[in-house]
């Protein structure tokens, strides 16, 4: 029996001369959370645009639920549920139409209608709204409705494409709370997004940079990598001046402004923190905090991707 609930092999897919996909492969898990991160226009929705049948490669093979996505994308469209950011709901009509409509669409058998309705409310939280008209709904209930709506039919493997954008933070974690419970119940969850901190929900993810995956692994493995060098948090009066004094300072890789501190890559932190303390002294400007810290997943991507444009210069 196949452990695979997707398997993507040198996928690729041209418009044209561009490359928007560059020879992916990718073996996912059934039951398992898998995030596929990047910045937008990395190939993430041209990639689950095929594994949905939706668009057919140019070369390479994947299937999905044991489906080939080149020769059977009907029965791919069958197995699956699908909801993107532009997921299409119906303003005008209310909670319950929309959930009875998709229902329909979805040919959910006429036996296990009521059933699946009231499992969609009661997961969603949205017994309470519905009559609620759709249109009158914040948008992290529209959100939970189209999740909702996009599972009736009970699909195993369910693709989210950047299905949190323009959620505020509070909404956000409580999707995610609806897609660990998914995944306990044995679906497996393909979801991409732009949102660096969401990978630390995932099992596992893969990092897609100009259509190529350059990073693949759990969290735990990708921070790993990373340990080649130390990362510092460093809180300093004059941010841009001290950003100037350290560049090309002897040790000191790199330096990236985070929230109102700066995170500085450095190779011997000892050392690199006695120069980078007498750089800064000499310009004038007081060090508040200088402490090693771990990298956070937007550290790691942040060095990934900047290593890849080093190497593509």
């Amino acid at each position: 029996m196949n452990q695979w609930a997707v398997e993507i092999d040198n996928l690729v897919k041209t418009f044209g001369d561009f490359m928007a996909v560059d020879h992916v492969s990718i073996q996912v898990s059934k039951g398992e959370i898998f995030g596929f991160l990047g910045p937008n226009g990395a190939g993430k929705s041209t990639t689950i645009r095929m594994l949905c049948g939706l668009l057919t490669p140019t070369s390479g093979r994947a299937s999905v639920n044991g489906f080939d996505v080149a020769t059977q994308p009907e029965e791919i469209r069958r197995s699956i549920g699908y909801m993107s950011q532009k997921f299409s709901l119906y303003d005008d009509l209310t909670v319950e139409e929309n959930i009875d409509f998709f229902t329909g669409i979805y040919g959910v058998p006429r036996e296990r209608r009521a059933a699946r309705k009231d499992y969609v409310l009661r997961m969603a939280n949205l017994s309470e709204r519905r009559s609620a008209l759709t249109r009158t709904l914040a948008g992290g209930w529209k959100q939970r409705l189209a999740l909702g709506c996009a599972i009736l039919h009970d699909p195993p493997v369910l693709f989210l494409d950047e299905p949190t954008s323009g959620v505020d933070p509070i909404a956000r974690g409580d999707f995610w709370n609806l897609i660990r419970e998914l995944s306990s119940t044995g679906h497996t969850i393909f979801v991409s997004t732009h949102y660096m901190d969401e990978a630390e929900y995932c099992h596992r993810m893969a990092l897609m940079y100009r259509g190529k995956v350059i990073a693949l692994g759990t969290p735990a493995e990708l921070k790993g990598a990373e340990t080649g060098h130390t990362l510092m948090q460093l809180d300093a009066t004059a941010p841009l001046e001290t950003m100037r004094a350290l560049d090309g300072l002897e040790g000191v890789r790199d330096v990236a402004v985070f929230g109102g501190g700066l995170h500085v890559t450095v190779d011997d932190p000892d050392a690199t923190a006695a120069r980078m303390r007498q750089a800064l002294a000499a310009k004038g400007i007081e060090v508040r905090r200088l402490e090693r810290i771990a990298p956070s997943m937007e550290d790691v991507f942040v060095a990934m991707i900047e290593a890849e444009e080093r190497k593509a210069a």
